[in-house]
């Protein structure tokens, strides 16, 4: 599959198989996100690889849509309010990376935003000076929904003079 067939087909997991992924293959992935752009090559992602009993006190409404992996990825505060700025967008690049390099191997992800609750920081051990960008479910899809319709980029984008 190409890059822009990969992007484009790309969705958010909803419902997953039992099967495992294989840790070699999400280390493969979490590999290619250290390729995401990083200013001055801050590096800030940390990945935590969830466990069934912290998945379970996380109590997730949806247990992660049954996905077989669970991980949070943080991203390291800088030195500066603007570091702080850079390096949560560039482990949000690193996040996209990790995502489609699933997804052009047939594994999808369910993107999460339940790691910013301090109750939940809590529950996985979140230290002050990490923000969490998202707890993520990986496993085969069992569905894939229809993409949602999108605004068309020429109402997004502004001329200036």
């Amino acid at each position: 599959m190409n890059i822009l067939e990969n992007i484009y087909s790309r969705r958010n997991i909803k419902k997953f198989k039992p099967d495992m992924v294989e840790p070699e293959q999400i280390n493969k992935w979490l590999e290619a996100g250290t390729m995401a752009p990083n200013h001055k090559m801050t590096q800030p992602w940390e990945v935590y690889m969830i466990g069934p009993e912290t998945r379970t006190i996380l109590n997730h409404k949806t247990n992660f849509c049954q996905a077989p992996v669970v991980l949070a990825i943080l991203s390291k505060h800088g030195s500066t309010e603007i570091e702080t700025y850079e390096n949560a967008l560039a482990t949000a690049c690193f996040v996209q990376n990790l995502n489609l390099a699933a997804w052009a191997e047939g594994v999808g992800t369910f993107w999460s935003s339940m790691g910013y609750a301090a109750k939940n920081r809590e529950i996985m051990g979140i230290p002050d000076g990490y923000d969490c960008i998202g707890v993520f479910g990986i496993g085969y899809p069992e569905e894939i929904s229809q993409p949602k319709e999108r605004t068309a980029i020429q109402e997004k984008i502004k001329y200036l003079p």
